[in-house]
């Protein structure tokens, strides 16, 4: 089982030494707070198995999932453009370890490297088109594609076929009503692509999930892929 953050894992190895270093890691639990809106941002996160959902209120009662982070990014990356506080509540949705570095380090460790700061503005660029297709994919797309979709990006993420979520944390993501999820989760459960049983979810068919996925799922992948590896010619050395 891979065991540490992809996005740090890019770097030379004298510079993802160096970061671990001033690293130190942590164990998040399953609906652990990290941050609320308008928090002052006091550290950043490299989650290596744990997952967090960028929450957005609307209404004063009622949230949804904008972006989920787990081995592939960080948290807190908004640091870079100069913000101090959060913008989103996040909320660890899948218990695991990250690696969490001070603000006032990560600063230090930027000034000190160019090509940190290369990959994590690269990141920035990730993780704002990601909020973008994530944004028309919940107005444009139906339930049961987005659940799809949903279950496979937990799937990369915790690095497991299987994993625990209720109907209610999935509904809360989506943003639609608990019968909602109800319904496309026995769907793809009648086509045997998960097995579902009181909020133990795993996945049998990875190919027939991803055919019921909308595109949003692929596109991620291929935009992370597209900005941190592909471009990562342009470097700096």
């Amino acid at each position: 089982m891979i065991s540490e953050n992809l996005l740090l894992a890019i770097l030379p190895q004298a510079e993802y030494f160096r970061m671990q270093l001033k690293c130190e890691t942590v164990e998040l639990h399953v609906n652990e707070i990290i941050n609320s809106t308008e928090d002052k941002i006091q550290y950043i996160y490299f989650p290596t198995n744990a997952i967090i959902s960028l929450m957005k209120q609307i209404d004063f009662n009622k949230n949804i999932e904008v972006g989920m982070i787990g081995n592939e990014g960080m948290l807190n990356s908004t640091l870079l453009l100069g913000a101090e506080s959060t913008a989103f509540t996040s909320v660890v949705q899948k218990s695991g370890g990250a690696l969490r570095i001070s603000t006032k380090d990560f600063i230090l460790e930027l000034k000190q490297s160019v090509i940190l700061q290369w990959l994590f503005k690269h990141y920035i660029k990730v993780l704002f088109n990601q909020l973008v297709q994530n944004a028309a994919c919940t107005r444009f797309h139906v339930v049961e594609a987005r659940l799809a979709r949903l279950l496979l990006m937990i799937r990369d993420r915790s690095q497991s076929p299987g994993f625990h979520i209720t109907q209610q944390s999935l509904a809360q993501l989506l943003g639609v009503r608990r019968v909602g999820v109800t319904k496309a989760a026995s769907m793809l459960q009648h086509k045997k692509f998960i097995c579902y049983n009181r909020g133990d979810i795993v996945i049998l068919n990875d190919a027939g999930l991803s055919s019921a996925s909308c595109s949003c799922y692929q596109t991620d992948i291929d935009i992370y892929n597209r900005i941190l590896h592909h471009e990562n010619d342009s470097a700096p050395e």
